[in-house]
């Protein structure tokens, strides 16, 4: 039996708090200290691990193996190098980092010296959508031809719960450029790992409504992907209440001969012989409120992904997202926020 792998997390906000849970859980992995942020010493405090004041010195210390970065996204691309350079393995939260310098850096900086780097895309355990992928791969709706998305729902519920806690700044700092890049890399990473093609243009519209923000809140976007399947995506972080029912996160994919409706939050339906059956539902996660968050249902899918990353240092197959994954999602956010700029498709891969 391996020994297990020591974890250092950086950032100790909602992310930071999940992913020292999750290596507490875990036989295979043992929290050892976290730094950066408000909460870190009473997180610290709650887990028994130690705090360290600064990034540095949490990666110089000889007792922890790998790092998971859960900062504000500007901060990842320095942070993950500080991690590379200390020889420490690095799971990073998405996004990746907010550039494609910054993305082949960290690529090329953890390559260089034979570390793993693996990148948050904690939607490819939940059940749900791995179920879907295995229906896709194995044809059962044939051909996928188009995919509508939809990610919405009102921020303003979780400032208001004060067990998420913490200072929201940071989601208005012209530095964390959009909602885009919080959320829309899960969207892009499912639809790639599902279809397992690559993003070939985008067109969109971005906007910002409800709140005082320089960042974009609401983005309406036209997706092409390799092979002719084309999405739409609908992302907003100020619907207003009470929204739009399971909404918050849903796909509704149309292949040649059948179609998925997929609530990851839900179920999972699929048509066969011209007849809808659910072949799955997810038990309720409990993302919501801050007081159901550490349960199992949700902590599952982090466990799993924490697991995968564990494998992939260990040099077996992990599954988790690679670096190629994370800088696919940076770039198809990019994308759109520069389609709506220049009121043009951006062009990401020309087809033959």
């Amino acid at each position: 039996m391996m020994n297990p792998v020591r974890i250092g997390v950086i950032g100790s906000g909602f992310m930071g708090r999940t992913h020292v849970d999750a290596a507490h859980k875990l036989e295979s992995t043992i929290p050892v200290a976290v730094t950066s942020g408000s909460r870190a010493e009473k997180l610290a405090s709650d887990y028994g691990i130690d705090f360290e004041p600064d990034v540095q010195s949490l990666v110089n210390r000889d007792d922890v193996d790998a790092v998971v970065i859960s900062t504000p996204h500007w901060l990842h691309h320095e942070e993950a190098m500080a991690a590379a350079k200390a020889g420490k393995h690095a799971l990073v939260e998405k996004p990746m980092a907010t550039s494609l310098e910054h993305c082949d850096e960290m690529i090329a900086e953890f390559e260089e010296r034979g570390l793993t780097l693996s990148i948050g895309y904690h939607q490819r355990f939940r059940e749900s959508n791995y179920r879907t992928r295995d229906l896709i791969q194995a044809g059962e709706i044939g051909q996928v031809r188009c995919i509508q998305m939809s990610a919405l729902f009102d921020i303003t519920a979780l400032r208001s719960d004060p067990g998420f806690g913490g200072n929201w700044g940071w989601w208005t700092n012209p530095l964390a450029m959009a909602h885009l890049m919080n959320s829309a890399p899960h969207n892009i990473d499912l639809c790639r790992w599902w279809l397992d093609r690559e993003l070939v243009n985008v067109s969109a519209q971005c906007g910002t409504y409800r709140e005082e923000n320089p960042n974009e809140n609401t983005t309406m976007a036209l997706l092409k992907f390799e092979g002719d399947a084309m999405s739409t995506y609908w992302s907003s972080s100020v619907l207003p209440a009470p929204g739009f029912p399971a909404e918050e996160f849903r796909f509704r994919i149309m292949g040649e001969s059948g179609i998925i409706d997929l609530n990851p939050y839900g179920q999972l339906n699929i048509s066969r012989d011209g007849k809808m059956e659910t072949v799955f539902e997810q038990p309720r996660v409990g993302h919501e409120e801050a007081d159901s968050a550490f349960a199992m249902p949700r902590m599952q899918a982090y466990c799993d992904q924490m697991q995968a990353f564990v494998n992939s240092i260990n040099g077996q197959r992990g599954g988790e997202g690679t670096p190629a994954d994370g800088r696919a999602g940076v770039e198809a956010v990019l994308a759109m926020l520069q389609s709506s700029a220049t009121q043009q498709t951006t062009i990401l891969k020309e087809q033959s």
